[in-house]
């Protein structure tokens, strides 16, 4: 089955949050918020979205920006989801909540993440998305690396996020979904904001 992009993005876009696992279990959920917002461009001709995220309790700290790309892969069974990191993530900050800053987003203020690539599949109506075998994604946070493990699974109204932060030196994991993945539910939906194919 050919892996249908434009129906991931659509399911992707949204803003979401994980609050019944983080009433149910504290000790290892926090309570977030993720905004996944269309960007009004593509990239290349493909679908690309705003991501960041914040604590609950923060919601005017946002953090973790990153722009994710969905891509064709040479297997017509498979796609692939590209994150980009920002040259200067102050700029955009927020952005997930007033998509109006977004308007002034180009190419020249992203930057690649070398490994930071996964391969995505669609079964049982639901779209997965896992890192490739030996792939090592790390970016610059605050002048140190940083590594980490992304994954994903979506379906039409849930987001399953697999991400964990690990020590590059060490391998020891040291954030995000260590007892199993972040939960979260869609509250608002952003899909009318894709843009069409031209």
């Amino acid at each position: 089955m050919t892996v249908d992009l434009t129906q991931l993005a659509h399911w992707l876009a949204g803003e979401f949050d994980n609050q019944p696992q983080a009433q149910d279990q504290p000790v290892w959920f926090v309570s977030l918020r993720l905004w996944q917002r269309p960007l009004p461009f593509r990239i290349q001709g493909r679908l690309a979205l705003f991501c960041e995220q914040a604590n609950s309790l923060y919601l005017d700290a946002p953090y973790r920006q990153r722009i994710l790309v969905l891509q064709p892969s040479d297997n017509p069974q498979q796609g692939r989801a590209q994150y980009l990191a920002f040259k200067q993530p102050e700029r955009f900050k927020g952005a997930g909540a007033q998509p109006e800053r977004l308007q002034t987003l180009t190419l020249d203020d992203l930057e690649a993440l070398p490994g930071c690539e996964l391969t995505i599949t669609y079964t049982n109506q639901r779209f997965k998305a896992d890192p490739d075998p030996d792939a090592k994604c790390c970016f610059q946070y605050n002048g140190q690396t940083r590594q980490v493990i992304l994954g994903f699974e979506a379906t039409a109204t849930q987001f399953l996020s697999w991400d964990r932060g690990v020590d590059p030196d060490t391998g020891k994991l040291l954030w995000g979904a260590l007892m199993g993945p972040y939960q979260f539910h869609k509250r608002q939906d952003f899909a009318a904001e894709l843009p069409v194919a031209t």
